[in-house]
């Protein structure tokens, strides 16, 4: 059998959300009886470290700038096996949301108006209201919700405190209201839309991951020509980042029927709340057919290389 080491953990953030998705992944892999599971929880890695460890695939399930954000695909590019997910450019094009705005408003996809936060910032660039969020991280990190110039002082004061702002850049974007819905992409091909309904309006870190009256719902209904629309320009949007194997894309659709694109993933969680694999579910692909899919999809991009 196929020897698959799959990485969890990371030094970002995100750490504990990436060793459950990594947990998840093992589980499944191993519920297939179609490969041999390795499992490592990291922290920090370097080249020697990777080519360490055992394992003919690597299916990395790590969260954050340096887990899905370059730094871990060029190793994993360098140390030359197999691996799921994008390779470095893709990678860190995707985590950039800024750039990943620049390039889908080039594309023609709706993306909200958004700039460079600067702590010099003492009225809002954009006007309120105005939602911070930092340029390289996942999760809802760092997410402040400004609806008014009260709020716009706090989260300034909060985001560059202790120094924070000097290594993290941080956008701010207009907010807008409307229905969260997400597209999940395996292998460039749309499964279902997802709409997710958080109870205190805001799908924020504990939302995601900690609290359970988040309602999900699989192929929501949507005016007319909507769920087309979010599905060509979230594949349209991933092609033109490089993305491959999987990824998951945010959208945000107004009241006058404007969905607009708020973010790429390349790599989605696989935690028990976790989108990517619920969708992937609604058209019978269960998580352990779902993940050795994925170490399919790194084996065959491999020998066309």
């Amino acid at each position: 059998m196929t020897k698959v080491l799959v990485l969890m953990g990371g030094p970002d953030a995100e750490h504990e959300v990436s060793v459950q998705s990594g947990a998840g992944v093992a589980g499944a892999l191993r519920a297939s009886e179609r490969v041999e599971v390795i499992e490592r929880v990291i922290r920090e890695m370097d080249l020697p470290s990777l080519r360490a460890l055992p394992g003919e695939v690597i299916f990395p399930v790590l969260h954050g700038p340096f887990g899905e954000g370059g730094p871990m695909q060029d190793l994993l590019e360098a140390d030359g096996r197999p691996f799921v997910g994008c390779r470095a450019p893709a990678a860190r094009l995707g985590m950039d949301k800024l750039a990943t705005k620049v390039l889908a408003a080039t594309l023609g996809v709706p993306v909200l108006t958004a700039a460079v936060l600067n702590p010099g910032d003492t009225v809002c660039p954009i006007g309120l209201p105005a939602v911070i969020k930092p340029v390289h991280e996942g999760s809802s990190v760092g997410l402040h919700l400004c609806r008014d110039a009260q709020s716009w002082e706090g989260a300034i004061r909060d985001v560059f405190s202790e120094g924070r702002g000097a290594h993290r850049a941080n956008m701010v974007e207009r907010m807008a209201s409307g229905r969260e819905l997400t597209l999940g992409l395996l292998d460039g091909s749309a499964l279902p839309l997802i709409e997710i309904i958080p109870a205190s309006g805001v799908y924020d870190y504990e939302a995601k991951y900690t609290r359970d009256d988040t309602r999900y719902v699989v192929n929501p209904v949507l005016p007319l020509g909507v769920g087309e629309r979010i599905a060509r320009h979230g594949q349209m949007l991933s092609r033109a980042i490089g993305v491959r194997h999987l990824a998951r894309v945010d959208f945000l659709l107004d009241g006058a029927g404007t969905a607009w694109c708020l973010e790429v993933n390349t790599l989605p969680g696989f935690t028990s709340h976790s989108l990517f694999p619920m969708a992937a579910a609604a058209v019978g692909l269960r998580m352990p057919d779902l993940c050795v899919r994925l170490v399919e999809l790194a084996l065959r991009d491999a020998s066309r290389r």
